[in-house]
């Protein structure tokens, strides 16, 4: 899969701009503040959700002048060449549209009929360390890739959730109302529980085969924080298991205006497998390349998985690597067989890349093919 032409339109410090690729990787340089991360973001929006930064879409037009933002691709897909184009009106209180070759997509989630795209950003250095609801994104990103109906189940969830905390904490104990939202809850809950455990064990299991091939220490993944006290039960008992924990925990539950028990109270921990330590606890060097390892097999995964490589978006992937782990980088993306985006500011810093990537100089909301 590849971008063969993007197109932005009031995005960010983007005027206008229109881009054509040649299938090869691309690198963006230029200096600090320039937009290189800016045209990755309007790359990221070609997947369903907010973008690399989760930003509000009504913070991604150019001026605050009360016009939208326009991203148009041109893809060679998992479906072949299709047109996308994806924007946002503020007068349109829907959200941003998707359209497919012209035609208004039902959802967003079409997207991921045509691609897979995943990302790395200097913003996602703290996840090992910070609050767990970053992880849990992170590792639904991870199920979305894969699974594209996680994101549906997800939202549903979290819908019926809403439900439940809003007649607790109203006092409306009506038992049908409760039962019926608590039974969707755990049908959906356990969904997502399965969904993760898979790709979780899909991808450490994919870690450990290629442990001692890898230029970056590899990560060992375990989920905490919500499960039946029997791994082994049939997906039917765990629903009725969480449904009886929901209806117990109720007044504990209205009393902290909250749910207390269910999936969107995980955890995501993340080892470094050969020191057998969290990833918490790992250095500062250590936790980046322990992302990048886990990027990379998550992008394997994908590929292996779809049978089509996904879309990678690398923001500053070479700024702290040194020249023997940038080369190594560089083969292990282009062994993957899709195309990358990767961004820096110092140009020698991908010259291992060599003719392996398209090169463009990012200069003021400007991009330019350098040779």
């Amino acid at each position: 899969m590849h971008v063969e032409r993007l197109k932005l339109t009031n995005f960010r410090n983007y005027a206008a701009a229109s881009i054509s690729f040649d299938g090869r990787h691309v690198v963006l340089t230029g200096d600090n503040g320039a937009g290189k991360t800016n045209l990755m973001e309007a790359v990221s929006l070609l997947t369903p959700g907010r973008g690399l930064r989760r930003a509000a879409y009504s913070d991604m037009p150019m001026a605050a002048n009360g016009e939208g933002f326009s991203v148009f691709a041109t893809v060679d897909g998992m479906e072949g060449e299709v047109d996308i184009g994806t924007g946002y009106d503020p007068t349109d209180e829907t959200g941003r549209k998707v359209r497919i070759n012209g035609a208004t997509a039902k959802s967003v989630d079409t997207l991921l009929d045509h691609l897979r795209i995943l990302w790395l950003t200097p913003a996602m250095d703290g996840l090992f360390t910070g609050p767990a609801g970053d992880r849990r994104r992170f590792l639904d990103r991870l199920v979305l890739s894969i699974d594209p109906a996680h994101g549906k189940r997800a939202l549903d969830y979290e819908r019926a959730m809403r439900g439940r905390n809003r007649l607790l904490a109203e006092g409306r104990s009506d038992p049908v109302w409760l039962d019926g939202l608590e039974a969707q809850m755990a049908e959906l809950g356990i969904a997502i529980l399965l969904a993760r455990r898979e790709v979780a064990g899909l991808l450490s299991a994919l870690v450990e085969r290629h442990a001692d091939a890898e230029a970056f220490p590899t990560a060992r993944l375990t989920l905490e924080g919500f499960a039946p006290a029997d791994g082994e039960l049939a997906a039917s008992d765990m629903e009725s298991w969480f449904a009886g924990e929901l209806r117990a925990g109720r007044y504990r539950d209205a009393a902290t205006g909250r749910t207390l028990e269910g999936p969107h109270r995980m955890d995501l921990a993340v080892f470094h497998a050969r020191k057998e330590i969290a990833a918490a606890l790992c250095s500062t060097g250590e936790q980046k390349a322990l992302m990048i390892g886990l990027i990379l097999a998550h992008a394997r995964l994908v590929r292996d998985l779809t049978r089509h490589p996904p879309l990678l978006l690398l923001d500053e992937i070479a700024a702290h690597l040194d020249e023997g782990r940038r080369a190594a980088l560089f083969d292990l993306v282009c062994d993957l067989g899709g195309q990358a985006f990767m961004t820096g500011t110092d140009r020698a810093l991908f010259s291992a890349l060599g003719e392996r990537g398209q090169r463009f100089h990012v200069e003021s909301g400007t991009v330019t093919a350098i040779g």
